[in-house]
């Protein structure tokens, strides 16, 4: 299948409080946020024409400009509305949105103290990524040889571009096997994530998942574990050794992309998805495509 270029589409982008062709919205080549990274963005998911969670993946762009030292010159409610705007005037109902902001090109060293800062919102058609059947065979990951990093080496709390790198280099490493995905430990080996998404395991009927203390507590995370308990099915955060594979009988990924997916393999070891998997699946299917309940959930 072609792939279709995301410089070159129809439809309108809002960029610095205007809406702009979405051809003519440009950066500079010297921008600071393409040279040393930067940036810090976000992925929203449409269902039915309605943003999910918008409130808190906005609350989240602006902590995680803070935490790389540089304020957005816009207010969470201008974010929101526009948003919501890029999504309405291309008349979107399933769609992945993402808000973007970045150093601009006045400075051109790692000193970039007085750079203007740039923000974007751009959106675009996004229907599931599986059909029902599909999606309950599992995905298959390998186990990466790069590792989350440690709290005092990057900014770890925060969606900054930067610290996703490692995470292209692993995902094109374990797609070169002929795996999905790629599992990653953390610096200090435990089982952390996926290249994109949170990972839970459930051991004899119990959902365990890792402690978020060196990547992103997701907001997807945060609600299936919200979904989770509301079931009573028991929920433990805590670190996870690799070797804790052997004894656990479901996987899934939670993430904007991945909503809830079943993983079916590990470096060669199986798993199948089962009923506390495929009820998760549900829940939070019928969830998001009820926007009513949506702004109820954990």
């Amino acid at each position: 299948m072609a792939l279709i270029p995301f410089d070159d589409r129809d439809g309108i982008i809002w960029l610095d409080g205007e809406l702009v062709p979405w051809r003519d919205s440009r950066l500079h080549v010297l921008s600071h946020g393409l040279h040393y990274a930067s940036c810090v963005f976000e992925g929203e998911r449409v269902y039915s024409g309605t943003i999910f969670k918008l409130d808190e993946h906005t609350e989240r762009l602006f902590h995680s400009a803070e935490v790389l030292g540089f304020e957005i010159p816009f207010d969470t409610e201008t974010i929101n509305e526009a948003c919501n705007l890029v999504v309405a005037t291309q008349g979107l109902k399933n769609a992945y949105v993402r808000p973007v902001a970045w150093r601009g090109s006045e400075m051109m060293a790692v000193s970039a103290q007085h750079t203007q800062i740039h923000v974007a919102i751009a959106a675009w058609e996004w229907p599931s990524y599986f059909n029902p059947e599909d999606r309950l065979k599992g995905i298959r990951l390998k186990t990466s040889k790069w590792r989350r990093p440690a709290p005092d080496t990057a900014p770890t709390n925060s969606k900054a571009a930067g610290l996703y790198m490692i995470c292209t280099l692993s995902k094109h490493a374990a797609e070169a096997e002929g795996y999905h995905d790629a599992l990653m430990l953390d610096y200090r080996g435990y089982i952390s994530e996926s290249t994109g998404a949170n990972i839970f395991l459930v051991q004899d009927g119990v959902i365990h998942t890792p402690v978020p203390d060196c990547f992103l507590d997701g907001i997807t995370r945060r609600t299936v574990m919200g979904l989770a308990r509301a079931r009573r099915f028991e929920v433990v955060e805590r670190h996870i050794e690799p070797a804790e594979l052997e004894k656990t009988q479901e996987i899934f990924l939670t993430g904007t992309a991945a909503e809830v997916t079943p993983v079916g393999e590990i470096d060669g070891r199986t798993f199948t998805p089962g009923d506390i998997t495929r009820a998760l699946i549900e829940d939070y299917d019928n969830l998001v495509r009820n926007p009513g309940s949506a702004s109820s959930a954990a």
